[in-house]
């Protein structure tokens, strides 16, 4: 096993750990530890929430999740040698649930979630039609996860992290922060927001110095979306065997890690559409020096995706187009047209007996795979959703006997504002 050089002991809050992570992204925060290019090493994982949401049949720790807590980082970590201009190489060797803990309170610890995020604490994808909180509780067995809130499905997650990157510059910062303001200022009373800019309240900054604390607060990013460091990708296929490069912004990279999923479909439509766990990952890293300029990578991270995942070949295919459910055309606007596409199969899933909440959490969850399948057919962008038809207990197939009823099973919990 490779040097675990970041331990989370589960008793404890993130917060109160030996060595402490941060949940924004700023060029001050120190490394919590140094490695040497061509160094393996494992790290532990909180889920982002910190232990907030809880294994149990209500919805209302979704509804009232602190957003200002997350992501709850492990890192950063230095790289000795790194320097800005450089491409940092990461390697994905292994990751999976909290080690030797099947059963507790934490998410990882034999169990996991997927929540849809209320209107006025997050909303999501589909936050028009479903405004109020719902959840998933996930039982995980070796590589599989089955529900009891959604019955009659089973299906091999694909691990992974879905954050993971480099500390950004202070220019770097300086132009998020500035770009994302700007964008604010459009639609500021927007619910949920159109962007989240820097909150002090509840920033944790490792071991950022106190006389510099309240500065850094001030200034440092959110962790929500993804940006030109990587960041909050949310991308499903980055698991084990995945070879990422990362531009670096900041002499030691200061690489950060967490918010690892047992599974998630594309998109992770729901805002917590993946299932949500703590564990580790074990990370190999290497540099290209001045790899920036020379492979013209300033503005994103590339990827090579892993070779594990699940061995679905059957599949059923929803299509949507941009057209809003009210009839208004739009040109080519394949965000409407993938919200289309997972619409029409929550519809289609209801009339196996799911409710429409039911339908979207798995959607979330399930490894589907979403496509933008034409782009340039004005005026209707076309997206489409594929289905594994393997991850039902009964044929989800259109037939001439008509669709089967899913066994009768706990609902999915509900929790409102109202």
């Amino acid at each position: 096993m490779p040097e675990l050089i970041f331990p989370l002991d589960s008793t404890k809050k993130f917060t109160d750990q030996a060595k402490v992570g941060h949940n924004r992204w700023h060029p001050e925060i120190p490394p919590v530890a140094w490695v040497k290019p061509g160094d393996s090493f494992r790290v532990h994982c909180r889920e982002w929430f910190d232990g907030a949401i809880h294994n149990d049949d209500s919805a209302e720790d979704i509804r009232d999740a602190p957003l200002t807590t997350v992501h709850a980082l492990s890192g950063p970590f230095g790289v000795e040698g790194a320097e800005p201009g450089d491409l940092l190489i990461v390697d994905i060797l292994d990751l999976g649930p909290i080690p030797q803990e099947d059963s507790g309170p934490l998410a990882g610890q034999g169990w996991g979630y997927t929540g849809i995020f209320a209107t006025r604490n997050g909303g999501g994808f589909l936050t028009e039609q479903f405004p109020d909180a719902y959840k998933a509780i996930w039982d995980f067995s070796g590589q599989n996860a089955t529900s009891r809130h959604i019955a009659g499905v089973s299906f091999t997650g694909i691990v992974h992290p879905g954050l993971m990157g480099t500390a950004p510059s202070a220019e770097l910062l300086g132009k998020w922060n500035a770009r994302e303001a700007a964008l604010i200022a459009t639609d500021p009373q927007r619910v949920p927001p159109l962007a989240l800019p820097p909150e002090p309240r509840d920033a944790v900054l490792g071991s950022v110095p106190r006389s510099d604390f309240d500065r850094v607060a001030a200034e440092a990013a959110r962790t929500a979306p993804p940006r030109e460091n990587g960041g909050n990708q949310d991308i499903k296929n980055l698991t084990k065997g995945s070879r990422v490069f990362y531009p670096v912004f900041v002499p030691g990279a200061n690489l950060s890690v967490g918010d690892l999923h047992f599974s998630q479909g594309d998109g992770e439509i729901t805002f917590c559409g993946a299932i949500e766990m703590g564990g580790f990952i074990d990370l190999h890293v290497d540099l290209i020096k001045n790899g920036m300029q020379t492979y013209g990578v300033g503005e994103n991270a590339i990827f090579m995706p892993g070779r594990v995942s699940p061995q679905y070949s059957e599949w059923l295919a929803f299509s949507g187009v941009s057209v809003t459910l009210d009839g208004e055309q739009h040109y080519l606007d394949s965000q409407l047209a993938y919200q289309r596409a997972c619409l029409h199969a929550i519809d289609y899933l209801t009339n196996f007996g799911y409710s429409p909440e039911q339908a979207y959490l798995l959607l979330g969850a399930a490894p589907i795979e979403g496509r933008l399948s034409g782009v340039v057919d004005i005026p209707n962008s076309c997206a489409t959703v594929y289905l594994p038809t393997a991850i039902f207990d009964f044929d989800v197939r259109p037939n001439a006997s008509g669709p089967a009823r899913v066994p009768e099973g706990t609902a999915a919990p509900h929790a409102s504002f109202t």
